[in-house]
Formats: structure tokens, sequence, C-alpha cells
């Protein structure tokens, strides 16, 4: 059940008094193996990750984000759960803690909807208050 799909996509981020907003509309891909939904897209210069791939894998109410190629991380979001996550950049490997306090699912095998809300901390400082929205969509 592998199907073309359109995604749409509306993220924030705020630290401090700088709050940002990006929205992105893509082409990915989206199946089910087993009883996990996977999306996968490939990321654009708007996003700032040019020349990487994003493959989001769904478990009931977890969520995990896996970036691989130019940019490479895995962020785990899971509502309560305090998660320790790899993100490389160009000035090197860090640990970043992702604490989700809303994860909400409501896929199917057409497509659906996902939501977090999160808070990221390096060595246990908050950096930044974010949330993504993400709505898939069969190609027709």
């Amino acid at each position: 059940m592998k199907k073309d799909v359109v995604i749409s996509l509306v993220g924030t981020q705020e630290s401090g008094d700088d709050k940002d907003k990006i929205e992105l509309i893509t082409e990915g891909s989206y199946y089910k193996k087993g009883n996990d939904y996977y999306i996968t897209y490939k990321e654009s210069e708007l996003t700032g990750l040019d020349g990487t791939t994003t493959t989001l894998k769904v478990q009931g109410e977890k969520i995990t984000m896996i970036r691989y190629g130019t940019n490479t991380s895995q962020l785990v979001f899971e509502k309560g759960q305090h998660h320790l996550c790899c993100y490389d950049t160009e000035f090197g490997a860090l640990t970043v803690g992702v604490w989700a306090n809303k994860v909400s699912v409501d896929l199917n095998d057409n497509g659906g909807e996902l939501y977090a809300a999160y808070n990221i901390d390096v060595d246990n400082n908050s950096v930044s208050q974010n949330d993504f929205k993400m709505q898939i969509r069969e190609c027709r």
C-alpha cells in the first residue's frame, strides 16, 4: 500500500522573543508496514534542509522523525515523555531533549493528520517551544 501523497506542513518555533513559522506543501510517499504508518518526503531549500529526506514513523501516538542526507537527526515525539535524541549539524553532533506536551494522530489507509507540540532542550536548558501540523492526502 505505497501511495503518492500531497503533504501540507505548518510548523512554528518560538525562542525568547523570536517566533518563526514555516509552511510547506510537497509531494511524498505514504505507506503502512505492520501497524505503523510511514510518511516520506524530500526537504527543500525553503526549510533550510535541502538534500535531506525526512521520514516520519507513526506508531500509535508516538511519532519518530528521521532525517538523513545533508542533515541527520532522529527526534521522538511522545506525549508526556522526555526523549534524548541525536541531532547532527554542520558544527557537530548534539544531544537534544524533546518533551512533547501534545501529540495527536488521526491516520488511516487514505491519509490523515498529525500534530505535535513540544519543547527542545540542550543540557536541560529550554531552547525553544515548537509545534507542527501535517496533513497527508492522496494525489488525485
